[in-house]
């Protein structure tokens, strides 16, 4: 069963460009896990008259996957590594079926706890044991 997680790059001071970039980054190294696929986030209706799909949302990515909790964890924990770099942003915001998980570049005892909460929550092996 695969399930649709939404990433948001999510840094106020950041311009467009770095915004793209960081989601490119962070898409090419979301595909080395085991997830069917990556590809911008794209919201909104296409306008009137044109041909190609609405615009994606910038610094936004949606990943398809199947959500066992190996595969959400090895998600959790590349993008808390990439966080971690210089010239990150700030925080990556992952949402499934309108639950949000907003991850920093630290890693609190209090954060380390809601994340094992949310991969719980949206684990499709979670009721197996």
């Amino acid at each position: 069963m695969s399930t649709d997680l939404q990433l948001r790059i999510v840094d106020a001071d950041a311009a467009e460009p770095e915004l793209e970039r960081g989601a490119l980054q962070l898409g090419d190294e979301l595909r080395g896990l085991d997830v069917d696929a990556v590809g911008p986030l794209v919201e909104g209706e296409a306008p009137d008259g044109s041909r190609g799909p609405a615009a994606a949302a910038l610094g936004a990515l949606v990943v398809s996957l199947n959500p066992t909790a190996g595969v959400l964890a090895a998600l959790v924990g590349t993008v808390r590594a990439w966080l971690r770099r210089p010239g990150a942003a700030h925080t990556v915001r992952l949402e499934v079926g309108g639950d949000v998980l907003e991850l920093t570049g630290t890693t609190t005892e209090v954060q380390e706890r809601l994340v094992q909460e949310w991969i719980r929550t949206h684990a499709s092996d979670a009721g197996s044991g």
